[in-house]
């Protein structure tokens, strides 16, 4: 994929082709790449894995596919900026839910909860919290209507249980309600200690539910680099900005130089100050960076040699906090194969990734075992660690306690020559792969803008511009079941 050919010397052509340099290879730069590669600009593609996709993620050591990163698509519906190319490759999705809400990204009748002894919660009662556990989050919306002091989720919904002593559970009803309070924590891959009262529902939801992609993500990132310059294994280190170019330099020592470059790491490797900005980013830049706040949520994945379990989506461990609560996916409902995915997140993910590998997978399997006591051992498992991966230091962002929702504009807006893309740059679509491949292209048509108009020539390259040419491509409609 990579080309072996030099990138970024001072030798000018006559007329001058733009170039521009994609720090980081998941979808928002493979993205960003791509449209730049279309508007006729000389891109390389800097990366630091030996693969690409970032914090997507499909393996195949099972022999089928299997993401370890994002694997839903949220609002499934040809609205969505990537269901034009999911469409056109005919990739399957398996819809989880027609239900567009943070809460259900899977139907209420999907799940089988069970107590730590083993014994199924009836479906009724599962239904019949799940109706309390929204009557429990409307009143945390009119207790934020109260004040523009922002609280957590965790204490808002104390004050209010504090407040409505019909609301409150006892025994297995708390159990169930914290289920359901850790499944919410999933969504937003922290607890519920550090989800902000005032934002946590003020990202835009596409209509059409929540549907996996039964073959993974791989199909689509692939499709988008094909034919990119992509160099695997650089590691940037420093990024210099000049008012008529960019020069960046990797951990080997080598430097790249364009007219300008986008940044489309994860917002945790920016957290982490690995990359030097010379001359510093301003102070406004910086602040988003340090202010915005990046979750884990971790997949352990289990392969088993036949399937044990019900016929359900997901499988629940109810308990009496969040952390105690556990919930696996069952991937065989939608692909076909005995999987079981366990996917803790916040505060029990990180205390996982200190674990090995091993440790791990018996951890969760320790889990099932609570509920299935019969299950049989897992023939193989796969540990994402994306906490603690140095190429990611977190799953995706999420709305802080405190933090305003103009931070993630503050971190997309151009700095000179410099754009930003990614997850953590999406006002409407923070977290979800979506929306950093709607930043990634937003990134390059910003880009091009800016280089052209440099050149001096955006008049004449507008009438012909290929960017232009892409969206006119004949939608395909997704293909959508439900088993």
């Amino acid at each position: 994929m990579a080309k072996n050919s030099s990138f970024g010397e001072n030798v000018r052509r006559n007329p001058p082709t733009p170039s521009a340099i994609v720090i980081g290879g998941g979808f928002a730069g493979i993205a960003a790449a791509n449209a730049l590669r279309n508007a006729s600009f000389e891109v390389v593609l800097l990366e630091s894995r030996d693969r690409i996709g970032g914090r997507v993620h499909t393996d195949y050591s099972f022999g089928f596919p299997v993401d370890l990163g994002a694997s839903w698509l949220h609002g499934v519906c040809e609205e969505n900026p990537l269901a034009p190319i999911i469409g056109r490759l005919g990739l399957p999705l398996y819809r989880t839910s027609g239900d567009d809400s943070v809460l259900f990204d899977h139907d209420l009748e999907s799940y089988a909860l069970y107590d730590t002894n083993g014994h199924q919660v009836p479906q009724e009662f599962v239904e019949k919290m799940g109706k309390v556990f929204e009557a429990i989050l409307e009143e945390t919306g009119k207790l934020r209507e109260e004040t523009e002091e922002d609280i957590s989720i965790a204490k808002a919904i104390a004050i209010v249980m504090e407040r409505n002593p019909h609301l409150r559970q006892e025994g297995m009803a708390h159990d169930v309600l914290q289920w359901y309070l850790c499944r919410m924590e999933g969504w937003f891959a922290t607890d519920a200690d550090a989800i902000s009262l005032q934002c946590w529902d003020q990202e835009v939801l596409l209509p059409g539910g929540h549907g996996l992609m039964v073959r993974g993500y791989r199909p689509v990132i692939n499709t988008l680099a094909k034919g990119l310059d992509i160099r695997l294994g650089h590691r940037v280190v420093k990024i210099v900005r000049h008012w008529n170019r960019v020069e960046v330099t990797v951990s080997s020592g080598k430097t790249f130089v364009a007219d300008a470059a986008v940044v489309a790491v994860p917002l945790g490797v920016l957290k982490a100050n690995t990359i030097k900005f010379e001359p510093r980013l301003p102070e406004w830049k910086e602040e988003a960076i340090r202010e915005l706040s990046v979750g884990v949520e971790n997949k352990i994945v289990l392969h088993f040699s036949e399937v044990f379990w019900p016929n359900v989506e997901f499988l629940g461990v109810v308990s009496s906090t969040t952390y105690g609560c556990s919930y696996f996916l069952n991937l065989h409902k939608a692909t076909g194969h005995p999987v079981l995915v366990y996917m803790p997140a916040g505060r029990l993910a990180c205390d996982i990734e200190k674990m090995s590998d091993e440790s791990a997978a018996q951890f969760a399997f320790s889990q099932l075992k609570k509920i299935l006591p019969n299950a049989a051992e897992p023939i193989n498992y796969l540990v994402s660690h994306w906490g603690s991966d140095e190429n990611t230091l977190g799953s995706y962002t999420f709305d802080g306690v405190g933090k305003p929702r103009d931070l993630y504009e503050k971190l997309r807006i151009p700095v000179d020559n410099l754009f930003f893309a990614g997850e953590a740059t999406s006002v409407q679509y923070t977290g979800t792969v979506h929306g950093a491949f709607s930043t990634g292209e937003m990134a390059a048509e910003e880009c091009r803008m800016r280089v052209l108009e440099k050149f001096r020539e955006l008049d004449m390259l507008e009438m012909c511009h290929p960017m232009a040419e892409q969206t006119a491509t004949v939608s395909v409609p997704l293909l959508i079941s439900r088993l």
